[in-house]
């Protein structure tokens, strides 16, 4: 069975920092695809960053670009998401995602919140 756990969201103000953390069980990150999408009220969820395995290639959407960091940890199979100078366009829910076979699972998401 398949568990993502975010973990690390909450409310920072404009140009402050957060790091996101995504605990797995069932999927291992150093094998298979994972990634950050978020979600804002009232639009679609988005591809924030990607991670592939083995290769560590990375992608970023346009808007968090030079600002974001995608990573990972083997021996805690866990996934971050490190965000820096965040804006308060970042401020959406959080969602940590794995694809494991035809299947794409996803944790419970975590919300950030950026204003002053």
């Amino acid at each position: 069975q398949v568990q993502l756990v975010e973990s690390g969201g909450g409310l920072v103000q404009p140009g402050g920092s957060l790091r996101l953390s995504c605990a797995a069980s069932g999927i291992t990150f150093s094998f298979h695809p994972m990634g950050w999408y978020r979600q804002a009220p009232g639009k679609q969820r988005d591809m924030v960053a990607i991670i592939t395995p083995r290769s560590s290639d990375t992608t970023y959407a346009d808007s968090v670009k030079g600002r974001f960091t995608i990573s990972g940890d083997n021996l805690k199979n866990t996934l971050y998401l490190e965000m820096n100078s965040l804006k308060p366009e970042d401020t959406a829910v959080y969602y940590c995602a794995g694809v494991l076979g035809p299947t794409v699972y996803w944790g419970q998401g975590t919300q950030v919140t950026v204003s002053s």
